[in-house]
């Protein structure tokens, strides 16, 4: 089992940038799909991105395609989300998740870890 931490949120202007950190902790940490969900207030939880544990294959949603970019540093156990030409319809509360032989990467339901969120806010 392992754990998830996020952090990097905050108030940000619309058409700026801004980078989420989520720290992996745990052992056998490389054997998951990591993948970032956000949900803004009153909606559900929806995918944003995905990597696998190798960094090897990505998937997007297609609201932020071309400008959120996920990425895994193994020496620091974290994955990362970059996300560029922010919009106010981005703001969120930003989940990570990590879960086990993901088929379907764009399902909340693939993944059985979750981090406590960290707001993104653009205003």
């Amino acid at each position: 089992q392992v754990q998830l931490r996020e952090s990097g949120g905050g108030l940000v202007q619309a058409g700026n940038s801004a980078k989420l950190s989520c720290v992996i902790s745990g052992r056998a940490w490389n054997a998951y799909t990591l993948a970032w969900f956000r949900q803004a207030p009153g909606k559900d939880r929806d995918f944003v991105a995905a990597i696998k544990w190798d960094g090897g294959s990505t998937v997007y949603a297609d609201s932020v395609k071309g400008r959120f970019t996920i990425s895994l540093d193994n020496s620091r156990k974290t994955v990362y989300l970059e996300m560029g030409d922010l919009k106010p319809e981005d703001t969120a509360k930003y989940f990570c998740a990590a879960g086990v032989e993901v088929a379907r990467p764009q399902l909340r339901y693939a993944y059985d870890t979750w981090g406590q969120g960290t707001q993104v806010t653009v205003l």
